[in-house]
């Protein structure tokens, strides 16, 4: 099945000031991690308080980081010509990469300010993270943004706001399912294991699935960024970090468990 999008990127307007899909969808993720994060620390005891502050740093660090990202890592010979641009994060440009390390700083930040160790809230909080992603590209995909390879399959979607007229790979709804399943199983995992898991294991399993399943999505993506003569893409060349640094979590884990349970 071949789908046309000629979907309009704006939900509505009032006056001169537009609604998009995007940022719309966008705060519906945020809003949906929120609530159920909120409904994690009452059921942990942990504190609101702490939540709501953090929160506020979370954004920021996710908002600032995801632009940020973008400059640096795809578009640096552009920004670097028209800095004033960097600020204008309304004609879109956010990576998912960019975001991670700004949420990680925030994080940092707002635990040495209030004095919490690392590990407290932190595989709480990451729980409500797949949420935001698939919401964001569903955003993409209103936007026609951050569009696949052309295909010859029977399945595919034809941007006609790009003046295509060929189908290409709906990578954007390709993450969104796959943050849709890691969120599955993390809320199946944190039901019914929270209190048995070892500290971090939901921030690295969160970060090895999604960033391994990038990896490969990232093969039927058109976008590449600067380093153009490397084989892969910067997408790829990115989520190579976090899938070792989740691998040598989970190794360090078991061989730690396999030397408790031998004694």
């Amino acid at each position: 099945m071949v789908f046309i999008n000629n979907l309009s990127p704006i939900l509505f307007e009032i006056g001169p000031v537009e609604i998009r899909w995007y940022g719309f969808l966008f705060a519906i993720g945020l809003i949906l991690a929120y609530a159920l994060t909120f409904n994690i620390f009452r059921k942990e005891g942990y504190s609101t308080l702490h939540l709501d502050s953090l929160t506020i740093y979370l954004v920021i660090g996710l908002i600032v980081g995801a632009r940020l990202g973008e400059v640096f890592f795809y578009e640096p010979g552009y920004f670097l010509k028209n800095p004033v641009d960097i600020f204008k994060i309304w004609e879109g440009g956010l990576s998912s990469h960019g975001a991670a390390i700004g949420v990680f700083i925030a994080y940092l930040a707002w635990q040495k300010v209030h004095k919490v160790n690392f590990s407290k809230y932190v595989d709480a909080l990451v729980i409500g993270f797949p949420l935001v992603a698939a919401m964001v590209r569903i955003g993409n995909f209103f936007n026609s943004e951050i569009i696949g390879t052309p295909t010859d399959g029977n399945f595919g979607v034809i941007f006609k706001k790009l003046g295509e007229d060929f189908p290409r790979h709906p990578v954007q709804f390709y993450e969104a399912f796959l943050s849709l399943i890691i969120f599955g199983a993390m809320f199946s995992i944190y039901k019914k294991y929270y209190k048995k898991t070892p500290p971090l294991f939901f921030v690295f399993f969160y970060i090895g699935l999604y960033f391994g399943g990038r990896f490969f999505i990232e093969f039927f993506k058109d976008l590449h960024g600067p380093l153009t003569s490397l084989p892969i893409t910067m997408g790829q060349l990115l989520s190579i970090p976090p899938v070792l640094l989740a691998v040598g979590y989970f190794v360090f884990v078991f061989r730690k468990k396999t030397s408790v349970d031998r004694f």
